[in-house]
């Protein structure tokens, strides 16, 4: 499949066909659209993603010319077609690459991206739910951001159904946090933003960028592990980003986001998952 049979990749926020580009880039191209601050990267339709994937030079050429005009290290993240709806949630199921620099780590991320969709956890996954058909895996590239803190944001309590936001936090990367390395600080907030509850967690180690490529784990000293980790300040941006996808998409959000030099970035978002239900 040439590069022109396989749809080119485009700025994320020209992702607008959720059955070309997969779920997670259409709603971060809305994002962009409506001013919200996402960062900005490449959406890689999901043909284009197999053409890559089966060596296809044209496409690969075409994905490395990209590549080059970020200028920096990216994350390199999945964007299925027919996932992460309000009633399923494909989050932490396939391959996340972060902090990719050359083009060889470039084609290997969107490799293990598209195969990671392939391999038995994911497809047993599917299968769980009930999603048929082989999967369709875009790829979202995104510029990276090197954040002091980073989590998710529920602006329904997952769990209860109760109308409020919940926030875990963790240092560093947000991988921490979605990938169960820690046990995170807790954060409950009313509507309005009122702080309802604080909850420090045991946040012992943390992922950090390596200048070179990838990223290592670290261990956090033992009073800082047990220090919570935002400020008033913090959580007050944190409920002005929730309530801000709260004007721009519909129903409750599950949010990714990450605070770097004092700024709040949303890395993702999706809806939230039936109550009760896995994130």
């Amino acid at each position: 499949m040439s590069a022109g049979r396989a749809q080119a990749p485009v700025p994320l926020a020209e992702a607008r066909a959720e059955s070309e580009f997969g779920g997670k880039a259409v709603q971060l191209g809305a994002a962009i659209r409506a001013g919200l601050p996402v960062p900005d990267g490449l959406a890689l339709p999901y043909a284009f993603v197999e053409a890559v994937a089966a060596g296809e030079e044209e496409s690969i050429a075409a994905l490395l010319e990209k590549f080059a005009a970020l200028d920096g290290a990216v994350s390199v993240r999945s964007s299925g077609v027919g996932e992460d709806s309000g009633q399923t949630s494909f989050a932490g199921q396939h391959a996340t690459v972060l902090n990719v620099r050359g083009e060889d780590e470039m084609l290997d991320a969107v490799r293990a991206v598209h195969d990671s969709a392939h391999g038995a956890d994911a497809t047993a996954y599917r299968e769980m739910l009930g999603v048929e058909g082989m999967p369709r895996i875009g790829v979202v590239i995104q510029l990276l951001v090197e954040p002091e803190t980073a989590g998710v944001i529920f602006t329904r309590h997952p769990v209860s159904g109760a109308e409020e936001r919940v926030i875990d936090a963790s240092w560093g990367l947000g991988e921490a946090v979605v990938g169960s390395l820690v046990a995170p600080d807790n954060y409950r907030l009313d509507s309005s933003g009122q702080v309802l509850e604080r909850t420090a967690g045991r946040k012992d180690v943390e992922l950090r960028i390596l200048p070179g490529g990838g990223v290592e784990r670290t261990p956090v000293a033992a009073e800082r592990a047990r220090e919570l980790c935002l400020s008033d300040a913090d959580l007050a941006a944190l409920n002005d980003l929730a309530s801000a996808c709260e004007r721009v998409y519909e129903g409750d959000q599950d949010i990714e986001w990450a605070i770097a030099a004092g700024r709040v970035w949303l890395l993702q978002r999706r809806p939230l998952t039936a109550i009760g239900g896995a994130k």
